[in-house]
């Protein structure tokens, strides 16, 4: 059976993972505020570079609204802290090697790439409200833009 996206009004899944300094996070810390979680597929790959930039360029617009922006993919922690060294990252990125998080909120579907079948991340973005709530979705999204996008319809 196909895995879909939580959909808004849907309670966003409890969640403790390790940031790229090896930190626990969880969704319980931004209880009480709108919090930002965005997945993908990989660190250091072209199309993750680019959003993660995108990303870290609007960081002051997120936090001048209030919301903490957390980027979630299986990588470990340590290429985690390699890639946001080396791109200078101004938000947390978590891991979740087991996938359990990322599955929790649909975002590990089948897909489809050179004829070939797969499990995978599915490049995904879920602004969950003060309440626990999720407020928006954006699935299967484009990195180029994609925090604009976001920025604008906030």
């Amino acid at each position: 059976m196909p895995k879909t996206f939580l959909k808004p009004g849907d309670k966003a899944p409890a969640f403790k993972l390790l940031t790229d300094q090896g930190q626990e996070v969880s969704l319980a810390d931004f209880q009480g505020q709108r919090v930002l979680i965005y997945f993908y597929p990989k660190a250091s790959t072209p199309g993750c570079t680019t959003e993660r930039l995108e990303f870290r360029d609007q960081q002051a617009k997120f936090k001048s609204q209030g919301i903490p922006v957390l980027g979630i993919s299986a990588d470990p922690v340590k290429s985690l802290a390699n890639f946001k060294a080396k791109q200078k990252l101004n938000f947390p990125l978590l891991s979740d090697p087991e996938h359990k998080t990322i599955e929790s909120f649909g975002a590990w579907q089948l897909k489809k790439f050179m004829g070939r079948s797969y499990m995978g991340i599915v490049r995904s973005t879920f602004l969950i409200g003060p309440d626990g709530r999720i407020e928006r979705v954006w699935e299967k999204v484009k990195t180029k833009g994609h925090a604009a996008e976001i920025l604008k319809q906030l």
